[in-house]
């Protein structure tokens, strides 16, 4: 039985995490606890970037095939690895599988592998748990169909894909394999039919959309749990989704306040203390190094009690406005 913190969340044995920088996977590997997401970085920003964020002590790069960026974040890796700046061995590397490439699992692993420069993934994740219509190995594409739905493949099960996941493992060209924005239920059905469980579930996370049942439940059986959008999307969502961001809410200001940190940290330190994983986005040098001293200080209960009042069930990424269809549906 998994013990449980005083603010509810467990501690599985499985997932060695006491609020420290890394977390021990269900086998065995460890991951930094604070990583960088890297969506939206383009050209020359995401050599300067990455380097920027190892001499602050990032770690943990978060990356995906559909971010079409893996060249050159490879690019970068490689001369950071060259220089001295970081040993390959000291970077935790996350990309993913997507939603085209279900049917080539194998293929597409080895496309990024190759763009990135690498010759092992510390983690590869399968983006969406939905398989679309293929349009070439890394390509990435979201073909839609004559109505403007996604041309969702249904003769490909998730089984299947998890089948291919586990096989990149065997071939040594992935240590762990995970999941990404799956419900508690689609969770569930991958622990019973995986023969190598999960070792994470990237979701959306933050204090509007706590989804504390999902994260308990993934937490109970050994499945770390990353905050992707953990800052609610900020301004990027709103452009892009027209969502509304938990940054601008006065809980949050009144508690960096009282703390003396910005909201952004405050938001950070409140998902680190549920025990999750948190891989914020950032393009700006001063944000970058902000989003990373979340380590200095602790919320005390009644503060994250009232964080977790603010909880709207609210979900800022919508893919549904390109594709024509809700998958959460």
């Amino acid at each position: 039985m998994a013990p449980t913190l005083s603010n509810g969340f467990s501690m599985p044995v499985a997932l060695n995490c006491d609020f420290s920088k890394e977390i021990t996977l269900n086998n065995g590997f460890t991951m930094p606890t604070v990583g960088l997401g890297l969506f939206r970085m383009e050209g020359k920003d995401v050599k300067d970037l990455l380097f920027h964020a190892i001499k602050i002590g990032y770690r943990h790069f978060d990356c995906a095939a559909k971010y079409k960026n893996e060249v050159e974040v490879g690019e970068a890796l490689a001369e950071a690895f060259s220089t001295g700046l970081v040993k390959r061995e000291e970077i935790f590397i996350t990309t993913k599988l997507w939603n085209s490439d279900h049917g080539h699992v194998i293929e597409a692993c080895k496309d990024s592998l190759k763009k990135l420069q690498l010759e092992y993934l510390d983690l590869y994740l399968v983006h969406f748990p939905v398989a679309t219509k293929h349009t070439g190995v890394g390509v990435c594409a979201s073909v839609l169909d004559e109505n403007g739905v996604l041309d969702i493949d249904t003769t490909i099960t998730l089984e299947a894909t998890w089948r291919g996941m586990e096989d990149l493992v065997s071939m040594g060209l992935v240590r762990s394999i995970g999941i990404s924005n799956y419900s508690l239920l689609q969770t569930r059905e991958c622990l019973a039919y995986s023969k190598i469980r999960p070792a994470v579930n990237q979701i959306e996370l933050h204090p509007y959309f706590q989804r504390e049942s999902l994260i308990k439940f993934c937490q109970k059986h050994g499945v770390c749990v990353t905050a992707h959008t953990p800052l609610g999307g900020a301004t990027a969502n709103t452009i892009m989704f027209g969502s509304v961001s938990c940054m601008d809410d006065p809980i949050l200001k009144g508690l960096a306040k009282k703390y003396r940190k910005t909201v952004a940290q405050i938001v950070l330190r409140w998902s680190i203390q549920r025990n999750t994983v948190v891989i914020p986005k950032t393009s700006k040098p001063e944000r970058l190094e902000e989003n990373f001293r979340v380590f200095d200080f602790e919320l005390e209960k009644e503060d994250m009690d009232l964080i977790k009042s603010m909880d709207r069930n609210y979900r800022t990424n919508q893919p549904a406005k390109y594709w024509g269809v809700d998958i959460y549906a």
